[in-house]
């Protein structure tokens, strides 16, 4: 749950992202190449409390599938958009990594993690799109 809390802390940019975004594809085809399962994206641009414009959770199966697929998304975007995170969290335990890139966050979670908190019910009210091979 402190992977949550430590969204509270920081605002939100001036710039709003779309979801054709050019870091929204570059973190969805870095998750894509490390066969991360059940991508999702979340709007949650007129969601007011909303900490991020944008949620990307997706899925896998062990520890080191986790931290191959966070490891994919910061070299990726770093490479493809220049830009670091702003903070992560969840490597040392491994069960939900927590990408944080100020306008978009990215949750990389274990299947009983994810099924638990279940974030997209915790944000229904936002539009989603399943980002499945």
């Amino acid at each position: 749950m402190e992977q949550l809390a430590s969204l509270t802390n920081r605002k939100k940019s001036a710039s709003r992202l779309t979801k054709n975004s050019k870091i929204i594809k570059t973190i969805i085809a870095a998750i894509q190449d490390k066969k991360g399962e059940n991508i999702i994206s979340l709007d949650l641009r007129k969601i007011n409390e909303a900490v991020a414009d944008f949620f990307i959770i997706c899925e896998a199966g062990n520890g080191t599938q986790i931290r191959a697929i966070a490891d994919n998304v910061e070299d990726k975007v770093y490479e493809n958009c220049n830009e670091r995170p702003y903070h992560h969290e969840g490597l040392q335990n491994l069960q939900w990594v927590l990408i944080d890139y100020v306008n978009v966050v990215v949750h990389v979670m274990h299947p009983e993690t994810r099924k638990f908190y279940n974030l997209e019910e915790m944000w229904s009210d936002a539009p989603n799109q399943e980002h499945n091979d």
